[in-house]
């Protein structure tokens, strides 16, 4: 799996609170909002499987 490069253009403010974020994780800005990317991504497929779960089973 290679990379790809993605630019934002974000304002000062919403920078700063990532920044804040970021450093109480001990983690740079870059990896933090990856790792917020992810676990969004994650939650959304995860939740797409169970509503077809429940589709195919039916809900109980």
């Amino acid at each position: 799996m290679g990379s790809t490069v993605l630019s934002l253009r974000i304002d000062g403010e919403l920078l700063d609170r990532i920044r804040r974020h970021a450093a109480r994780s001990g983690m740079s800005v870059q990896d933090y909002v990856v790792r917020t990317l992810v676990r969004e991504d994650f939650d959304e497929r995860f939740h797409a499987a169970v509503d077809e779960t429940e589709r195919f089973y039916g809900a109980t």
